[in-house]
Parts: structure tokens; C-alpha cells; sequence
């Protein structure tokens, strides 16, 4: 495969992965915003997502509609729905004779429904969470097309290795800033709302309840993102997937290359596997995170200098 193409399927379902992590935390988060008790605070979803930036936590000034006006159809910010839609796209555009006519339709479609007006005046005066759920139906709609009709070749294998490494990626910032302020702020680590908001915002509440019967504590909330196998926006579940996907590309004419990735991910698949919650803690969860995220933006350098450099 050319490395323009797979470039191209790498790229796509990143932006499209990522697009679908944030609106989850926008709708969670808003409505955590309605319900809250004491002051709700969007920083650290702004932080996830595009950064802490001091002008432009006072321009968004803590406003829900502000914040979701910006996450979702801002140009100038590089992290919104509109842009990650229109790069995913044009990065389909690019390889349309490889994807099939539904999901390229799929993608149209999600396209102009972040562009219509409409949807803009439900963020900003109408019901916000009409606005989230129409765009995560297109999602999930993309997601279903392309598991029913894509080829099970190397552009698929490439679609999902991008699609589990933003996954993992992304599982690891929410952690880190949540713990992070949780340390801050103590009082959070006993809050079972904050951690409750966080499991929802990923999809992981509904396993919580069904794994663990004490109550929702943080450390199990670790546990859960990280090592839990059966959840499928957990740590280990993505770089498993990232492995299974990545062998697929093996051929005689890359084994240089492939034994050089694939030892990549087979030592960070290890670490994480050969992991527990109590050794966790003894590193440090933020020392755990901010390793695993290292070695999975080396595997994305790698990938991008043998298969992507002539793209």
C-alpha cells in the first residue's frame, strides 16, 4: 500500500476517534454543569482537549454554551468537531477509490450536519444535549458502515491501529487531569459524583456497577481504565487491539520495519499487562501515565517514518 494512502486511513480515524472522545465529554460534562451543587468548573475538559490557556479561559469565561460553541464549531480551534471532521474528510477524500460509497456517505453526512446552522442554534440557545446526541449518532453510524462494509485488508489494519491508539491516548489524559485534580483537591478523591461523571463521560459506568460492588472509589476507577481487558476504552484494550491490527501489516518486504514497531508495541503491551492497581501507585499513577504515553506517541514517530515518510 502506498504510504500516502495508509497515511491517509491512519489519519481519518484518529480525527474521527477523537472527535467522538470529545463530544462523550461534552455532554457528560454539560450535564454535570446543570446539576452541580458547587462551582462547576470546564477547565479541565479545555485542558484535555486543546490546552491550558489563560486568555481564553477568561474569553470563554466558565459559560457552558461558550465552551460547547468552541469545542464544536470554532475554526480557530484546532481541536473542534468542525475542523476534525473536515480533516478526516479530506483525508478520505484522498483515498476515496479505497473506502466504500457508504461510508464515505456517512462522512458527508456528518460533515454538513456540524455545519448546519441549526445544530449551531441548538449549542448556542436551543437544548445542547439535541445538539451532542445527533452528532454522536453520526459517529456511531460512521463506525457500524465501516465495521460492515470496509475490506479486511491494510487499510482497515491502518484505520484501527490510528483509531486505538488516539483511543488510548485520550483514556490517558482524562485520567491524568482528573487524578491531577483530585491531588489539588483532596476532597474530590472521596466525591463519588466527580468520579461518576468521569466513568460516564467514556462510557465505563455501567461496567463500574457491574465489576465492583463497594461503591464508586477512585483507585477502582483507575483500575478500570487502565487495566480492565473487557472494557473497550481501556488502556490495555486499545494497545492489545493495536498489537492485533499491527500484525496484520507483516510481509516479507517490511520485516525490518515490522520487528522494529512490533517490538515497540510488545514491550508497552507487556508493561501495562505485567501492571496491577497496587503497583500503579509504588511508580506513581501520573510517573504510569505519562510513560505509557511517551512510548505510544514513539509508535506513532515510528509508524509515520516507515510507512507514512513518503506521504
Amino acid at each position: 500500500m502506498l504510504s500516502r494512502v495508509a497515511a491517509s486511513f491512519y489519519w481519518l480515524s484518529r480525527y474521527i476517534e477523537r472527535s467522538d472522545g470529545i463530544l462523550r465529554m461534552l455532554k457528560i460534562n454539560y450535564n454535570s454543569s446543570q446539576d452541580a451543587v458547587r462551582e462547576f468548573t470546564w477547565e479541565p475538559v479545555i485542558r484535555i482537549y486543546s490546552g491550558v490557556d489563560e486568555e481564553l479561559m477568561r474569553t470563554l469565561n466558565n459559560d457552558s454554551r461558550s465552551v460547547l460553541t468552541y469545542m464544536v464549531s470554532d475554526k480557530t480551534n484546532p481541536n473542534s468537531i468542525m475542523n476534525m471532521i473536515t480533516l478526516a474528510r479530506e483525508n478520505a477524500r484522498s483515498v476515496q477509490e479505497h473506502i466504500t460509497r457508504d461510508l464515505w456517505q456517512c462522512l458527508n453526512e456528518y460533515y454538513h450536519t456540524v455545519k448546519d446552522p441549526g445544530l449551531i442554534s441548538k449549542l448556542q440557545t436551543d437544548d445542547p444535549i439535541t445538539g451532542l446526541d445527533i452528532l454522536i449518532k453520526q459517529i456511531m453510524l460512521y463506525y457500524g458502515t465501516a465495521e460492515v462494509t470496509m475490506e479486511r485488508g491494510q487499510g482497515r489494519s491502518f484505520m484501527n491501529i490510528g483509531k486505538y491508539l488516539e483511543r488510548s491516548i485520550q483514556a490517558i489524559d482524562i485520567l491524568d487531569v482528573k487524578f491531577g485534580s483530585a491531588n489539588d483537591n483532596p476532597d474530590l478523591l472521596t466525591d463519588t459524583t466527580y468520579w461518576k461523571h468521569l466513568l460516564q463521560s467514556i462510557g465505563a459506568y455501567e461496567l463500574y456497577l457491574k465489576t465492583y460492588r463497594d461503591g464508586i472509589e477512585a483507585q477502582n476507577v483507575m483500575e478500570l481504565i487502565i487495566l480492565n481487558t473487557d472494557f473497550p476504552r481501556s488502556v490495555i484494550y486499545s494497545v492489545n487491539n493495536i498489537h492485533r491490527y499491527y500484525e496484520r501489516l507483516k510481509n516479507e518486504s517490511n520485516l525490518s520495519s515490522y520487528r522494529d514497531i512490533a517490538f515497540q508495541i510488545g514491550k508497552l503491551q507487556s508493561y501495562i499487562q505485567y501492571s496491577s492497581a497496587q503497583s500503579i501507585r509504588q511508580v506513581g499513577l501520573h510517573q504510569f501515565l505519562t510513560q505509557i504515553k511517551k512510548d505510544l506517541f514513539a509508535i506513532g514517530v515510528s509508524l509515520n517514518e516507515h510507512y507514512f515518510a513518503n506521504s
